[in-house]
């Protein structure tokens, strides 16, 4: 397997990664902020939004290790994990709370 086909590996593990992640985060913030009825109330917007942020990371990660892979594999994961922790950030803070902060 050379270098730049690392990507294809890379692209769904990481992006599965990501996306579990930011959906425990948001459903954390969500659960302090009473948002929702109860966590049953919030299960699909979650599924939307955790296949949205696997798929945005999924390409994250597929291009930066796919094209930076081919020079420097331990660059190529940092920058996608660097890339993953900015996606994570950006989609908890849009996300947080959605009708304003009331917590």
């Amino acid at each position: 397997m050379t270098r730049g086909q690392w990507g294809c590996v890379a692209a769904p593990v990481g992006g599965l990664a990501t996306g579990v992640a930011g959906t425990v985060l948001l459903t954390a913030a969500w659960e302090a902020c009473d948002v929702g009825v109860n966590g049953a109330a919030n299960g699909l917007a979650l599924v939307f939004y955790g296949v949205m942020l696997a798929t945005v990371a999924a390409v994250w990660w597929g291009v930066i290790v796919g094209y930076l892979g081919r020079w420097n594999p331990a660059v190529s994961l940092l920058g996608g994990l660097a890339g993953a922790a900015v996606i994570v950030w950006i989609f908890v803070a849009l996300l947080h709370v959605p009708n304003g902060y009331r917590c």
